[in-house]
């Protein structure tokens, strides 16, 4: 079956969004606290681990009423089902959108359970020190050749839990530019390092020319036949990566029903099981699993993922706002916001419709941010006193990983009173200065989670995907495909031959 196909401004509740928006744009939300003592405890989802509080945003009890109306008018639930059924909802390529699948441990497909016992089996001979390079020796370091979804999704899930890392060095090289890549390999021991080349069609340009590059950097003391020892590959192309000089039994696969960006729970995430040890990767897809579950199942009033897209859709396509920062309050999760950049942008950055019509209102919002505190020494100038509505997502933890309370409660202080501060500014306050005027009124999420564990970020990360999927199915476009991004690859592949 195919997604419901439904221009979001033809609903009965988009045009009462638009004039109740009229209505209640100028509320500011110090007087809706006061009007409603209970409201923090009204605009609250609490779940497994995680405390969603969106009690800080500019809405009304009405407003929050039709946002889910609309999401029932563009059919939102029976999208939902047929994502996780296995419809090929990515029509304009003709596949099915199953990376729920990766990680759904209660009905996994055979492939999946073959693919996920190679992982446990390759990456515990290699952090035991049983795989051995061509000269015998133990490997020490892993790079990771790959672009897009087989970089980003990985590196940004081994840096966030590298609280949890092993004795392996684990590097990424993803950007074709030479001095990267030598840079990287420059301090390496090509007897104790592992090359795991990761491309689902073996022909993305940019990996293609990293691997080759590093291979002859790798020939320069070891041999062909060496390869095999220290190459192994992430892909559905055996005869390109055999051709490569990859032994067949060192290639894992991936399936037509994984988008890159979505598939770091897949054979992706190989770097992850060698960084973090296995079990601790195979936590992080049963947190994404619950949060499956959460999302498939839950009322769309108590659904994390759905709150947090309609109210999305609010600022986006009513106030204007197009971007929206994302703030964790965590030095472990600094690149999370380049990966959810290309989970989000990726996917919604489209101007035509399901229905191949062009669009004539606002699509993919723009991702931004950065960690707190860092964050509030750099830009929160602008959030808090600048023209523009810019809605935050600040991410925190109630317990940290190494224990220094000080240094957390002074972190966790600055996490819950920033949100506060752009909530009240100088509200009632009087002033003589006027650029000392704060006006507030500036819209906030607060997501506190118990503690950054593999199963808790599993769960962060399914979060925002399902969050996205929500934006494209309301805003009526298909968000698993990247025509855009195809364009630019062949405009690179013309360059080059003239």
């Amino acid at each position: 079956m195919s997604l419901p196909s439904i221009n979001p401004t033809t609903t009965e509740a988009w045009k009462k969004l638009e004039k109740h928006f009229l209505e209640v744009k100028e509320l500011h939300m110090m007087d809706l606290f006061t009007q409603d003592e209970s409201r923090s405890s009204k605009m609250k989802i609490s779940w497994n681990d995680f405390q969603l509080d969106f009690s800080k945003n500019r809405i009304t009890e009405e407003t929050l009423s039709l946002l889910l109306q609309l999401a029932d008018e563009v059919d939102l639930k029976e999208a939902i089902q047929l994502q996780f059924n296995g419809d090929k909802i990515n029509q304009t390529e003709d596949r099915a959108v199953l990376h729920t699948s990766l990680r759904d441990f209660t009905s996994m497909k055979p492939e999946v359970k073959r693919s996920l016992k190679k992982m446990k089996k390759f990456s515990e001979a290699i952090i035991k020190g049983k795989w051995k390079g061509y000269s015998g020796k133990q490997i020490t370091d892993v790079v990771n050749i790959g672009i897009g979804g087989s970089d980003l999704g990985p590196k940004m899930v081994s840096d966030s839990l590298a609280f949890y890392k092993n004795h392996l060095k684990v590097h990424y090289v993803s950007n074709v530019d030479g001095d990267h890549i030598l840079e990287t390999v420059k301090n390496l021991n090509r007897e104790t390092t592992l090359f795991i080349v990761v491309s689902k069609t073996f022909t993305t340009q940019e990996t293609l020319a990293n691997a080759t590059t590093i291979k002859d950097w790798f020939l320069k003391e070891a041999t062909q036949l060496d390869i095999e020892k220290h190459f192994v590959a992430v892909s559905t192309n055996l005869s390109a990566a055999t051709y490569f000089g990859i032994s067949e039994d060192n290639i894992f696969p991936l399936w037509d029903w994984v988008g890159g960006r979505f598939s770091l729970w897949s054979a992706v995430g190989l770097s992850i099981c060698c960084s973090v040890g296995y079990s601790n990767f195979e936590e992080l897809l049963k947190g994404a699993h619950e949060m499956d579950t959460h999302f498939k199942d839950s009322e769309f009033s108590e659904n994390i993922p759905v709150v947090l897209a309609l109210l999305s859709i609010w600022y986006n396509n009513f106030y204007k706002s197009e971007t929206e920062a994302v703030i964790p309050y965590t030095q472990y999760l600094e690149k999370f916001v380049p990966y959810l950049q290309q989970a989000v942008m990726e996917s919604n950055g489209k101007e035509v419709d399901r229905n191949g019509n062009s669009i004539n209102y606002q699509t993919g919002t723009i991702v931004w941010g950065n960690v707190g505190t860092n964050a509030q020494h750099a830009f929160f100038q602008l959030l808090h006193q600048g023209t523009k509505m810019i809605p935050v997502d600040f991410i925190g933890f109630s317990e940290s990983l190494h224990g220094n309370q000080k240094h957390h409660s002074l972190l966790m202080a600055n996490f819950y009173t920033q949100s506060e501060a752009l909530l009240q500014g100088t509200y009632n306050e009087e002033i003589n200065e006027s650029y000392s005027v704060f006006k507030g009124n500036k819209p906030s999420n607060t997501i506190l989670i118990n503690q950054l564990t593999p199963k808790n970020l599993g769960s962060l990360i399914a979060m925002y995907e399902h969050k996205l999927f929500v934006q494209g199915i309301i805003w009526n476009v298909f968000s698993y495909d990247q025509w855009g991004v195809e364009l630019g690859k062949k405009l690179a592949d013309k360059k080059l031959l003239s």
